[in-house]
């Protein structure tokens, strides 16, 4: 049976792969966030196979690549083998392993393109039947860690139970966020499965330079998403009725948005006379409004902030690590969309939950908001002990 529907996935995925080369193309001509990683995953191009018999950890993004770092620093360099599915991620893990580092090949191109690994290691949530039946078949161990299944996706997920019931057969152990991800995933076919907590908390990133605070209240927008800076520079505007020195740092979830970003602050700016600037040209805190256009920075300016904004949780996206900001004490603020998040939430009191509708006048009556404090960790050597066997 698994011989049959191995061969009818791998028809069906192949079919559908043939019918989007021209999309593929075409996006990666067009879209600046493409270009690189399709004709990567889609082409192969520059991206050899990795080298055989080593670890090799798959992450989706950004946030899933630097929540493997503290697993990376416990293992040997030299049999790290890391891959990821979007340009930012890549740069996160081309850091840590750069001659091992590459872009997930889409499924089909998968069957030529694995070589043998000891060990096979995937975050979160990323079920590719290729990938975990290819590693078995040829004697690699699989793990899924920081496994989690939201509310939205479990839904998603039981109606086709069968495949993933299928996709687990394959799954030698999996680590999971919490209790309530134990129960979803037993119930779509895993086996194995420890709760450890989210890896994020197990060595949350430390600020990398110190950076020279205002002498005013700062307020940082982090990670925000599409909707969410007009909804936040409303309630600053509001803020700044009652306390006209407060300023502003806005700190864009994806680059592609950088400049849309920088062109809404900047009507907001002339409109109501403020001044502001993109932190590329100047990393001082010295107008109202800094619109923070590069990466790597989030948690720099998490250590010198008042209160926190937390985007991706005013709509319904699923929220962002509230531990980076946690860690300094900072008054944070959250949408009620944090699905995603649910587990580190759980970790961290103080967190201040609202619908978007009362996020000015919970930014007005911001003396009155508790500071944030982390109240758990999470411990990797599990993970460790289960890969180090197989070494």
């Amino acid at each position: 049976m698994d011989r049959v529907f191995f061969i009818l996935y791998t028809l069906t995925i192949s079919l559908i792969y043939t019918i989007a080369i021209p999309i593929l193309y075409l996006l990666s001509k067009i879209r600046e966030k493409y270009r690189e990683s399709i004709p990567a995953r889609f082409f192969l191009k520059n991206n050899p196979p990795l080298s055989p018999n080593g670890v090799w950890f798959h992450s989706c993004s950004f946030g899933e690549a630097r929540a493997i770092y503290p697993i990376l620093d416990k293992l040997p360099t030299q049999i790290l083998r890391v891959t990821t599915t979007t340009e930012t991620g890549f740069r996160a893990v081309s850091k840590m392993v750069p001659n091992e580092s590459r872009y997930l090949p889409f499924e089909p191109l998968l069957i030529r393109w694995i070589t043998p690994q000891k060990v096979l290691v995937v975050v979160e949530a990323e079920f590719w039947y290729l990938l975990f039946a290819l590693v078995k078949m040829k004697g690699g161990k699989t793990l899924l860690i920081n496994a989690r299944i939201s509310d939205n996706s479990f839904h998603k997920y039981h109606r086709v139970r069968w495949l993933y019931r299928v996709i687990f057969k394959y799954i030698d152990e999996v680590y999971a966020q919490s209790e309530i991800d134990k129960s979803r995933l037993e119930k779509l076919g895993a086996k194995n499965i420890t709760v450890i907590g989210n890896i994020k908390l197990a060595n949350i990133p430390s600020a990398t330079k110190k950076l020279s605070k205002p002498k005013a209240l700062l307020i940082c927008a982090g990670s925000t998403h599409e909707g969410e800076e007009e909804l936040i520079l409303n309630a600053f505007i509001k803020l700044r009725e009652v306390e006209p020195n407060s300023k502003l740092a806005i700190v864009p979830r994806h680059p592609e948005r950088f400049n849309r970003v920088s062109q809404i602050v900047r009507d907001v700016a002339n409109e109501y006379h403020y001044s502001y600037h993109n932190y590329s040209d100047n990393e001082a805190f010295n107008s109202d409004i800094v619109v923070v256009n590069v990466l790597g920075e989030l948690v720099n300016i998490y250590a010198i902030s008042d209160i926190v904004i937390l985007g991706g949780a005013f709509f319904p996206i699923g929220g962002h690590n509230a531990s980076e900001a946690a860690q300094f004490g900072c008054k944070i603020i959250s949408g009620i969309y944090y699905f995603n998040q649910r587990d580190i939430f759980n970790t961290i009191e103080g967190i201040t939950i609202i619908d978007k509708d009362e996020l000015s006048k919970t930014l007005i009556e911001h003396k009155s908001l508790k500071s944030s404090k982390i109240v758990d960790r999470t411990d990797i050597n599990p993970i460790l002990k289960s890969i180090k066997k197989e070494l």
